[in-house]
């Protein structure tokens, strides 16, 4: 369950501190087996902010919870009028070079897979196969009715109808999609229903409060049990659905090996947390590898045309 988010994450205990050395990252992706586990940290070089490192989200904005989303047509408005205007931002961001890189790594052999608790597609965008998208993604729509799914970009054009002239100025965009909008600006925004039943729509998503399916989960802990070392990237593992897969690793005696500038709540269960910019830290590691870098992608909203 993605827990209800607090502002911060503040260390409790003693944690070994970051490093700048790469080499034992370097050391595990020449060995290959390595389960990527990502998070929002990978995508801010896309524009994309993340939660709790400086200027995260959390300072200033509440992720929508499952429960308030469920409980009010009121909740469910502000939601769908802030998820609409993100959408556009969203949709227009591009793979950065940490996502081109773990990419790399999967072509040339050295990852076994990709977990990651991000729900903006960017892994896929660069070109990663088979990411496991622990938290689902912005891009699927879900009726809590019947259990039909749908593409974002029909529930998208749809809005985009029933609410002509909806241009508010939004003061951010959030990494869950949304963005910060007034009461006011999102007073008089049509919220639409599932085209199949009438039922409520809701992003497939895993929202705070909500629970992971329990078969997706069982799926990460397979693919923690056959890799043979964790690679956290841009996480500060704070909730424990990703965190879990950490301790997992760390009980089998797998190396876990975390690239965050921030600590993060998985430190202790590491053999080292490289704190350097994600991008030019896995860039340098695939260039030290000898492994060439993916190409520009396209935008995220042209894979979903």
């Amino acid at each position: 369950m993605r827990m209800r988010p607090t502002l911060s994450w503040t260390p409790t205990e003693d944690l070994p501190p970051g490093t700048t050395d790469l080499e034992p990252v370097a050391e595990v992706l020449g060995m290959g087996g390595v389960l990527v586990l990502s998070g929002a940290g990978i995508s801010t070089e896309s524009g994309i902010p993340d939660y709790r490192g400086e200027g995260g989200s959390l300072r200033r904005h509440t992720p929508m919870t499952y429960q308030d989303f469920t409980a009010s047509a009121e909740a469910r408005r502000r939601y769908w009028a802030r998820s609409h205007l993100g959408w556009r931002t969203f949709g227009r961001a591009r793979p950065n070079a940490g996502h081109r890189a773990v990419a790399a790594f999967g072509r040339h052999g050295a990852l076994s897979g990709v977990i990651t608790q991000n729900v903006d597609g960017l892994h896929q965008a660069a070109g990663s196969e088979g990411v496991v998208e622990l938290h689902g993604s912005l891009d699927r729509v879900l009726c809590l009715s019947c259990g039909a799914r749908t593409p974002r970009r029909e529930l998208a054009q749809r809005l985009e109808a029933a609410n002509p002239g909806f241009e508010p100025v939004p003061a951010a965009i959030n990494p869950d999609g949304d963005a910060d909008l007034t009461d006011a600006q999102a007073r008089h925004f049509r919220v639409l229903p599932c085209t199949a039943c009438g039922g409520i729509l809701k992003p497939d998503v895993v929202f705070f409060g909500e629970a992971v399916p329990p078969q997706r989960v069982g799926h990460c802990r397979k693919l923690v049990g056959e890799a043979t070392s964790l690679l956290v990237l841009g996480s500060s593992l704070t909730v424990m659905s990703g965190l879990r897969f950490v301790r997992q690793a760390a009980q089998a005696g797998k190396p876990v090996l975390i690239v965050n500038q921030d600590p993060t709540r998985g430190d202790r269960h590491a053999r080292s947390r490289v704190a350097l910019p994600l991008g030019a830290a896995l860039t340098t590691m695939a260039e030290r590898l000898g492994i060439p870098a993916s190409p520009p992608s396209l935008p995220w909203a042209a894979r979903c045309e």
